[in-house]
């Protein structure tokens, strides 16, 4: 997310090195390159002239600290503002009211509703063990009320049975009377979606919200729309009192307009990020991480969470007494390093939460945001017998063909990864004292070369 819009902010900070301090002039040419940056990442027209105006009246005039050139100064001008646009501080999901807190979730047809709805519940049974219920009033596809049961089961929350005979406010209304009577804590209530908003959509959905009254009413939008995520979010915003938003599959939007521009036409926060399809892939929304993201500054603090919540730390102790003792990192070992990645939304997601890695060529990049190669490594690793997973000496040339058969790759998909193990490997035998988790996080990098089974 934000690729673009990062890489042309660097550019323009980089031009402005050279500069002895700020003026009428380069802060023009900035602000000019700034304003294209935005555009290009599809942030609403009125946003970037509001945005550019309030970054001159804080650049005009002000003098350069000796710790700061006067890159550092346009970045820092920036990175305030963009902070403030998108609302400042995480807005953090209220359930603070009487059980059963109802979450109403509102939107498009194909904006990923009915999967965010699982990884709220997700989340929420998480982060505060309350009890969650989940309910589908899309008695338009029943697959969605099919795949809701399914994922609630994946997710450890207690779903209410519907089908396509009930009216959708019948529906919710009972899963709200249900819930009370279980005593639960929370309903989240996936709302039927259309392909574009009609009166009809949005009719039914204020009825629903009437009938329930929720504490939270969020609106799930596809930020890969750009624009039209913005227009559909003001449209729900002026039919429904939305108190959020969730931003779906940022993962594979290198843009980030939406992001930026959806809190000042709306006035509605955005509270969460979708970004990937697993239901641990939701983030919540902090604006200041975002805009050090979006500035090539990385999102430590982001990542840390990411550990905490995807990283066995009682796997991670064993590995490092394991090293310590002298044993080799093997594949399996590898394997684990692997899932736990893809639990943090692969490796993609982790290049824009490490400072510095911003620079990372767009080839490269697109390798690492692509789930299906570590999904091929796994493949591969799944293909080798146990004793070659222990000790990968062992793999000769007739092994390799066996295992690429296996695995539906080339041999020199093989190799390939045989040579990043090895990279791997050497930086494993430098862990041999506590604290070593950074290192086995450093030690995914040596995979930025390349990926096997490339197209």
């Amino acid at each position: 997310m934000f690729n673009s819009l990062t890489e042309r902010l660097e550019a323009t900070v980089r031009r402005l090195r050279g500069q002895a301090f700020l003026n009428d002039e380069n802060i023009a040419d900035a602000l000019r390159e700034v304003r294209m940056a935005l555009l290009e990442a599809d942030v609403a027209l009125p946003v970037v002239r509001s945005f550019i105006e309030q970054v001159r009246q804080d650049a005009v005039g002000r003098e350069i600290g000796k710790s700061l050139n006067p890159g550092q100064l346009l970045v820092k001008l920036v990175h305030d503002r963009l902070i403030s646009l998108m609302g400042s501080e995480n807005a953090a999901l209220n359930l603070a009211g009487a059980p059963p807190v109802v979450i109403l979730m509102a939107g498009l047809q194909g904006s990923g509703k009915t999967t965010t709805s699982a990884k709220l519940a997700r989340l929420i049974r998480e982060q505060t063990k309350k009890s969650v219920l989940l309910v589908s009033a899309d008695v338009y596809r029943p697959a969605a009320i099919e795949q809701l049961r399914v994922l609630a089961g994946q997710v450890g929350a207690q779903f209410q049975p519907s089908d396509t005979t009930q009216k959708p406010v019948d529906i919710a209304a009972e899963a709200v009377a249900e819930a009370r009577r279980r005593a639960m804590d929370v309903v989240i209530v996936d709302t039927a979606g259309r392909l574009h908003i009609d009166a009809e959509m949005m009719a039914e959905i204020k009825a629903i919200h009437a009938a329930v009254k929720p504490l939270e009413t969020l609106f799930v939008v596809d930020s890969m729309t750009g624009q039209d995520a913005v227009n559909t979010a003001k449209a729900f915003h002026e039919a429904l009192p939305l108190t959020g938003v969730i931003l779906t599959k940022t993962d594979g939007d290198a843009r980030g307009g939406a992001a930026l521009s959806i809190r000042e036409v709306t006035g509605a926060p955005i509270k969460f990020l979708g970004v990937g399809e697993k239901t641990g892939a939701l983030e919540a929304f902090h604006p200041e991480r975002v805009a050090s993201r979006i500035l090539g500054m990385g999102d430590v603090l982001s990542l840390v969470e990411d550990v905490q919540r995807n990283v066995d730390q009682a796997q991670a102790a064993r590995l490092e007494d394991k090293l310590r003792r002298g044993k080799g990192f093997d594949f399996n070992d590898f394997r684990d390093q692997l899932k736990m990645v893809q639990g943090m939304g692969g490796l993609g997601s982790l290049l824009d939460k490490l400072p510095g890695m911003s620079g990372v060529n767009a080839q490269a990049r697109e390798q690492l945001a692509d789930g299906k190669q570590l999904g091929r490594i796994e493949a591969i690793i799944n293909s080798m017998t146990a004793k070659e997973r222990r000790f990968p000496d062992l793999i000769n040339g007739s092994r390799k063909r066996r295992i690429a058969a296996g695995s539906g790759v080339q041999i020199q998909d093989v190799n390939r990864l045989l040579k990043q193990f090895e990279q791997s490997q050497k930086m494993m035998k430098k862990l041999g004292r506590p604290g070593g988790m950074k290192k086995m996080m450093r030690g995914m990098g040596a995979m930025r070369g390349g990926f096997p089974g490339r197209g």
